[in-house]
């Protein structure tokens, strides 16, 4: 019966630590709040957990293990390796959910997120704009300036993107797939036979943009393919610009067999190599459209997510709940407080991407569910004993629960709140140095 009891209450204990996201989501949704306020109290939390994982985790763990007859090497370096693979499982699991759409629950991660992808996104184009002949000659240094210019465009098998006659208005390259250029197709009429394919890498529609004239060959998909699109206006000021790109473009203009355009060049790693070192920031635009597709299906991610930033802190209280007189109260007090901001700024992104209050709430509900079956995992598997496996697996969930402060809950309260939270969160930790100096002391 005591069993049942101790476990019921490091379930409650769990319950009322998490409880605070409810209202998190809340103050998120339905009440106007200024984000300082709140990115302070998430730097407070964090320098509380900072402290409660220093003082109740390492130095308490290493302690029991000196009265084991650890030695302060031994018992450091014991301790040091269960925070150190609690931190990778954390921060491996937390990068892979991401990378499924859990990103998009703080706005740091999300842009860490959207800025990886538009890196590796713009890698490819830079990539097969280093081997087409008409942009490789083309200074490194504009890439900033060319790869705004260049929109995505996608053809179905057997479509046709223009006909012969139809007014020029873009150069296209291809990035994936296969075209083939028609002959005749004037006035509606149905396209001729095929006079050239091309593939990867290559470009065409530069004629028509060059003499101002219509498109004199129809242009058809052989597969499904991928285009890369710059637009008359984007293309006369790069031509403009550039002496070499006008003299490339006259060049191949000027080639009849346009099936024979080459690609490739010695310089071609290089150019690719220094055009990617400007790739450092998103346009509003970019970033919503990123946060919608994201949150596209990432439901379950976002669940597992929650899942993954609680469990270890309510194991640690489950773990090492024995009476109310003996609580973890620091942790307890840094996860309370933590859970509103986060969960305040996690409703506000999740808003953005297009969630419903009652799938926010939903979602925010499992963090609760965690809590409980943590807690009372924590009591039932790890307890308040002092074997070395108990000592390694507190461990273990106290890097976890550092690498979420560090990961998550210090760069949002910079985020939202800038380097004024330098302050709370340095008071943070004196509080709770200083509840675990009052508890010590008696």
């Amino acid at each position: 019966m005591n069993t049942f009891y101790q476990l019921a209450m490091a379930s409650l204990l769990g319950f009322g630590t998490t409880s605070s996201s409810m209202l998190g989501v809340a103050i998120g949704l339905y009440v106007p709040f200024s984000k300082r306020p709140l990115a302070c109290l998430l730097a407070f939390a964090a320098g509380s957990l900072i402290s409660a994982l220093a003082i109740e985790l390492a130095y308490e763990g290493a302690q029991s293990l000196h009265h084991q007859g650890f030695n302060a090497h031994a018992a450091w370096a014991f301790v040091s390796a269960g925070f150190a693979a609690g931190a990778i499982i954390y921060y491996s699991t937390s990068l892979f959910l991401e990378k499924k759409g859990a990103a998009v629950r703080y706005v740091t991660q999300f842009r860490e997120y959207a800025l990886a992808r538009k890196q590796a996104d713009a890698n490819e184009r830079i990539k097969l704009l280093a081997t087409c002949d008409l942009m490789r000659h083309l200074p490194a240094e504009q890439i900033e300036q060319i790869l705004p210019c260049i929109h995505a465009r996608h053809l179905d098998k057997a479509e046709i993107l223009f006909k012969a006659g139809d007014p020029g208005d873009a150069l296209y390259i291809i990035a994936r797939g296969k075209v083939e250029v028609l002959t005749d197709g004037l006035r509606g009429a149905e396209p001729g036979g095929a006079i050239a394919q091309l593939g990867q890498g290559h470009a065409f529609g530069e004629m028509s943009l060059l003499s101002g004239g219509p498109r004199t060959a129809t242009i058809r998909a052989l597969e499904d393919t991928d285009l890369l699109k710059i637009g008359k206006n984007d293309f006369d000021r790069l031509v403009a610009a550039d002496g070499q790109l006008a003299d490339a473009v006259k060049r191949i203009s000027h080639q009849r067999a346009i099936s024979n355009l080459s690609a490739g060049g010695s310089d071609a790693a290089l150019w690719a190599k220094v055009a990617s070192g400007s790739l450092d920031h998103l346009s509003r635009h970019e970033t919503g459209k990123m946060l919608t597709e994201a949150a596209n299906g990432a439901g379950m991610a976002i669940v597992f997510g929650n899942i993954l930033d609680t469990i270890p802190g309510c194991l640690v209280i489950g773990a090492k709940f024995t009476a109310f007189g003996n609580l973890s109260l620091t942790l307890m007090l840094g996860m309370f407080m933590g859970g509103i901001p986060e969960a305040a700024a996690s409703a506000s992104m999740l808003t953005k991407a297009g969630y419903r209050p009652g799938a926010i709430f939903g979602l925010w509900s499992t963090v609760l569910v965690a809590g409980v079956v943590a807690a009372a995992a924590g009591k039932a598997f790890i307890g308040s004993s002092d074997a070395l496996m108990a000592v390694f697996a507190q461990a273990l969930a106290g890097g976890a629960v550092l690498a979420l402060v560090a990961h998550a809950m210090i760069p949002v309260a910079l985020e939202e709140g800038g380097s004024l939270v330098v302050l709370p969160t340095v008071a943070g930790f004196l509080f709770a140095l200083y509840l675990a100096l009052a508890e010590s002391f008696v």
